[in-house]
């Protein structure tokens, strides 16, 4: 009985988890879906190479230009005749560059180591300049140049006419013959200064004028390969010290008088109001005018900044001219100065001068 009996089944044996992980797949064949990437190896930082010596013993030649005047940053806005005081940076750093230029900076300007002759400078002029065009030929251009959207254009800011505007100027002419120049800021007090330092500095010649628009004619006879050299500043130098613009006490009055003139300009109207980078043309006009009436102006110039206020008082005083008095919150006051004693003092050497004769 015992043989037919059926064997009773065993169990299936347990297996442990140390059994389970001690039988995990191996490392070759386990590949998880999420496994990190290995990043690449950073390639090896190049050595720096050693100078070669053979560069510092042949250094390139400073530039050379024929060009006959001084270098300076700005040609319209500054007077090669008033001497600075003292300098905000040493004059051993020259704007065109260490060894770049054979030329040695002053601190203002650049100047020309040769003689200048003025005889062949302009036979030269005239000859580039050829035959004056013909008012067809002057229509033309103005036509073609003159419109706001041209691409021929240069603008022309506080800086007014600056060294590396020559060299933009002539790589206007390489291929155009006449090139837009539009005047904003400071210089448009005085535009006929502006229109001479452009013929004189580029040797062309200014056809069109409308306002603040200016039209530069190149030249019939202007060969682009036989452009001046004009070296470029790398950076605009600092504006050297000059000595105060208003004095404490003005010439000719007392320090009561000057206290009692600067109050009464503050407490008076406003002849004109000036905008940042505006159009000046019509100031110089305005205040010899309000001078026919008034012995003291001011001038609104609120938001046009002070070093911009200084500028324009510089060239009202020499325009009016006249004696700026005062530079507070933006506002400019100008005095007259004493007409009456210098109208009297013309007279009185008018009348000895004719006695005389």
């Amino acid at each position: 009985m015992q043989k037919l009996l059926p064997r009773p089944l065993s169990a299936p044996p347990k297996r442990s988890f140390s059994c389970f992980f001690s039988h995990s797949p191996s490392k070759t064949t386990y590949d998880p879906p999420f496994s990190p990437t290995s990043k690449p190896p950073k390639p090896p930082k190049p050595k720096p190479k050693p100078p070669d010596p053979t560069t510092d013993r042949n250094p390139s030649p400073p530039l050379k230009s024929n060009l006959p005047f001084d270098f300076r940053h700005s040609y319209s806005e500054t007077d090669p005749s008033l001497e600075p005081i003292g300098f905000r940076e040493p004059k051993r750093f020259s704007p065109f560059g260490p060894g770049r230029l054979d030329r040695e900076w002053t601190g203002t300007s650049a100047p020309a180591r040769d003689e200048v002759d003025g005889c062949r400078v302009e036979e030269e002029r005239t000859r580039v300049l050829g035959e004056p065009l013909t008012e067809e030929e002057v229509e033309r251009l103005v036509e073609k140049y003159r419109h706001s959207n041209c691409y021929r254009q240069i603008n022309l800011g506080k800086n007014g006419v600056t060294h590396n505007m020559l060299d933009d100027v002539h790589n206007h002419w390489k291929r155009a013959e006449a090139v837009r120049i539009k005047c904003l800021g400071v210089p448009t007090l005085d535009m006929d200064n502006v229109c001479f330092h452009l013929e004189d500095k580029s040797g062309g010649k200014i056809i069109y004028r409308h306002i603040n628009v200016l039209l530069l004619y190149r030249g019939r006879n202007y060969d682009p390969k036989n452009r001046p050299v004009i070296p470029v500043m790398l950076w605009k130098p600092y504006a050297p010290i000059y000595p105060k613009l208003v004095k404490n006490v003005a010439d000719g009055l007392t320090f009561e008088e000057t206290k009692e003139l600067r109050n009464r300009g503050l407490h008076s109207p406003a002849i004109m109001k000036l905008t940042r980078n505006g159009l000046y043309v019509n100031v110089v006009a305005r205040v010899r005018e309000a001078f026919q009436t008034e012995e003291v102006v001011r001038l609104d110039c609120t938001h046009v900044g002070t070093s911009d206020c200084k500028r324009i008082g510089v060239k009202l005083r020499d325009l009016v001219p006249c004696v700026p008095i005062l530079f507070k919150d933006e506002q400019i006051i100008l005095w007259r100065g004493k007409r009456d004693q210098e109208l009297n003092s013309d007279i009185s050497d008018a009348n000895v001068k004719s006695l005389d004769t």
